[in-house]
This record gives structure tokens, sequence and C-alpha cells, in this order.
């Protein structure tokens, strides 16, 4: 039986040609969009807004995923993660908290074909992650865990042996995200304030966890940056402008060290976070006070504030509940839940600033929408 590292390069082979072909004219704005998720308790569905070469978005299109979300009114699902795009683009991975499964698209610019639907066989996934021919797909209610699938030509086949336990049951599980490399996979449990740190074995499957205390309170995501370093949102304390980022180097045997630790957003209710492609920034989406804040990541993975700090604002009430960049690295975009829109800003390649370009959608507000992701 083949390894999966092997399977991991096939994947990579087959998903490059795909990508080639749907993708090869590149510049074409036609190729860019940017898809939301609707979580509707009834029947679930992405919308795909095209994305035009200044960064606006125009001809939304809903995608049914077959499933069910959970319904709600401003991120009921609590997490990130929830819509994925492939880190080759050419596919969109989105979680069915109602329904318990896990639905895959193939992406052609803004156009989607739903391919395959799985069942995550735990309650209520909020959140999954993508690392080559690995999927793995957090379940944050009940027996809370991660399950792994292997993804091979838009279907999802689940690893023998791949479920692993967090911390405890009902931990409000927040994200889950791969290292670069595809050697670890980490979970973030809001409950408890863990970092759950798994080791990619051969197979597919993980290691048990390895935990580590967050350093602030409110941990609620995690990604990683290009140079394996692990950054986490915190709400923290509550109140006004208490939120904050710290970032981590992940050991060998998984462990965190802190790097930098609770850095100030100015901001308030930063749960989520979004690396650019060229691995330069972190923004942070605070939506609490319905404000971006950036910082400019160090060699080290360390993390400096940019000047001023908070460097977006959106329509007050927009409760921006999550955020992603475009894969070209020229936009930051927002899911405003509260308002039912998309904000949209232009990142300035120079130093990291934002430009606000106003906000797109007639999206249902306060309807529970979850998840955002951008090609």
């Amino acid at each position: 039986m083949k390894s999966i590292k092997a399977a991991i390069a096939m994947s990579a082979i087959a998903g490059a040609a795909w990508s080639g072909i749907s993708f090869a004219a590149n510049d074409n704005h036609v190729a860019h969009a940017v898809f939301v998720m609707t979580n509707n308790a009834d029947a679930n569905q992405v919308i795909a807004f095209q994305r035009e070469p200044n960064g606006t978005l125009v001809n939304p299109h809903s995608f049914g995923t077959d499933g069910r979300g959970s319904g709600g009114t401003v991120d009921p699902l609590a997490s990130q993660g929830s819509l994925t795009l492939s880190t080759d683009g050419a596919w969109l991975f989105a979680v069915n908290a109602g329904s318990g499964s896990v639905s895959v698209f193939r992406v052609n610019g803004a156009q989607l074909e739903l391919t395959d639907r799985a069942a995550t066989e735990g309650s209520e996934p909020n959140s999954v992650a993508q690392f080559g021919s690995l999927v793995y797909v957090l379940n944050t209610a009940g027996s809370s865990n991660v399950v792994g699938f292997q993804f091979h030509n838009g279907k999802l086949d689940r690893i023998p042996n791949s479920l692993r336990l967090l911390s405890g049951n009902a931990v409000a599980s927040g994200s889950v995200a791969f290292s670069p490399d595809g050697q670890f996979l980490i979970v973030t449990e809001k409950a408890t304030n863990n970092l759950d740190v798994f080791k990619v074995q051969s197979d597919g499957s993980l290691s048990q966890a390895t935990i580590t205390k967050s350093v602030g309170p409110g941990a609620f995501s995690a990604a990683f940056t290009l140079s394996h370093v692990a950054v986490v949102s915190e709400t923290g304390p509550g109140g006004p402008n208490s939120s904050a980022i710290s970032s981590y180097a992940v050991q060998s045997d998984g462990t965190l060290t802190p790097i930098s630790s609770s850095v100030p957003t100015l901001g308030s209710a930063n749960c989520w976070n979004v690396v650019t492609p060229d691995g330069r920034f972190v923004y942070v989406s605070n939506a609490g006070s319905a404000s971006i804040s950036g910082f400019a990541i160090g060699g080290d993975g360390s993390l400096t504030p940019l000047p001023g700090t908070v460097l977006g604002l959106n329509p007050t009430g927009s409760a921006n509940i999550d955020i992603t960049v475009s894969s070209d690295g020229k936009f930051l975009y927002t899911l405003n839940a509260g308002t039912g829109a998309v904000g949209i800003f232009a990142i300035q390649p120079t130093n990291g600033t934002l430009t606000d370009l106003g906000t797109a959608g007639s999206l249902a507000a306060a309807s529970g929408l979850n998840g955002i992701a951008a090609n």
C-alpha cells in the first residue's frame, strides 16, 4: 500500500495539473472569488462572489452543500475555518454543523461543483483543515474530537484509527490548522484555554495531543506562518480593547514555546486571524469593535504592531466574525455577520496598511453566517 507521503505527492501533482487548466488565465479577474457560507439550518449554502481587479465583489451565486448548518444569529459556530480552500485553490471544504458532515466543491473561479459529502462521525463539525491528500475535521460538540480523511479527486475516504479526542467533552473547540509542512495539526479549546498539537503519522493518523496552555486568556483560533510559527487570537478577559495575539514556536515533540505573548490588538473580541501569502503580516478581526488590526511577522516569529495597530474599521454593528486574504495577497475581506455584508480592504504591499474599499453583498443580517475564504 502506498505511503501517505506518496499519496500527498500524487495529490499535489494532480491538484497542480487541475489548477493549471482552471487557472491558466490567473490574471483574469474571473478566476478570483470570495466565498461565504450561510450555515442555514434547513439547507446550507456557499455564496460565491466574483472578484473584480480592484477588489470589489459582484455577481453572487449560491451553491448548495447538500447538508444542513446550525442556524442561529451571529457566529453560532464560534470557529475559524468552517469554510476552507485547499492550498492550491482548487477545492473548497464546507462543514455542515447541523447534519454532521463536510462537503467538497471543485473550484473554477467563482463557480463551484459539489463533488462529495462525507459524515464526520462526530457532533457539530465547525472547522476543517487540508494539507496535500489529508483533510481533518473538528467536531466541537459532545465528545470533542478531530477525524481524518484521505482526499483524492474530489472524494473523501475516512482514515482508519484517525479519530483523536481532545482534552475533554464539550471543550468549545474553535479551529483546526495544519503546519505548512503537514507535520503538525493544532486545535484550540476555548473552554479550557488549551492549545492541542498533534503530530501527523506516516499513515495520516495522529499522535495523542501535546497540550500547552495559552499564555493569554480567551484563546480562540490558531493559524501558522510560513516559518512554522503558530499565531493565536485571544479574546482577552473581556471589556473594551482587551484582545491580543500571541505567537509560538512548535517544538519537535509538539510543545509550544511562546515567542510574542499577548500583544494587544487595541480592539475587542479578536477571535480570528489570517497570515498573508508572503508571510510578512498577520491581520486580526476584532468583532466587538468592528475593527482590523495588523502585525508584522519577524524572522523569528515575533509580532510587531503595524503603525497605529488598528488599520481598518467596518461600519458600526458589522460584527466582523471572520477574515481572509486573497491568494495574491492584494485584498483582505471580513465576514460582517451582523449586517450581512463583506468588508473589503486593499493591502498596501510596502507597509501592510489597509485601504477601505467599502462593503459588498446583500446577505441576511444576523442569520447565522459563518466562514469566509478567498482565492
